[in-house]
């Protein structure tokens, strides 16, 4: 027979799992990351900024929370192109300059392999979960703070 309290235990165990601490703690991908910050949103970003990192990106994965993503850093600005092979979620990019101005972002379906390329060259590339960007009437011309410096 279970104790009240042993009922508050499972409850309070099930909650924890479903909190974005938790499920950033179990995807663990062993990347580093840094906090970047929009307007009053902070970001929990991933970063891929090696080539294998950046190969790999977001690929396999079946959810992330809400405003964490991958801040993909690049050694130089070029038209660095997306696609979406291997990728289970929907997601937006956002394509951004050395001064953390958004240039343009894409909306990306799962298992595509359209390219979604900047309309500038770039250094910076920040992918969220789809829609992300636009609920949050964040546009180009917005700024990105918090970037890694090359």
């Amino acid at each position: 027979m279970h104790t009240p309290h042993q009922y508050l235990g499972k409850l309070f165990f099930v909650l924890a799992c479903l909190t974005p601490g938790f499920l950033l703690a179990q995807v663990n991908t062993g990347l580093p990351t840094i906090e970047l910050k929009t307007g009053i949103y902070r970001i929990h970003a991933e970063l891929a900024d090696t080539p294998k990192a950046r190969e790999v990106g977001l690929m396999n994965r079946t959810s992330m929370p809400t405003n964490s993503g991958m801040l993909f850093v690049f050694e130089q600005k070029a038209s660095h192109c997306f696609w979406m092979n291997n990728t289970k979620i929907p997601l937006s990019i956002a394509f951004i300059a050395d001064d953390g101005k958004i240039v343009n972002i894409e909306e990306m379906q799962a298992e595509t392999t359209n390219n979604h390329c900047p309309k500038a060259t770039v250094r910076y590339a920040l992918e969220m979960n789809k829609q992300w960007f636009s609920e949050r009437v964040i546009t180009p011309g917005s700024i990105i703070t918090g970037l890694p410096k090359r």
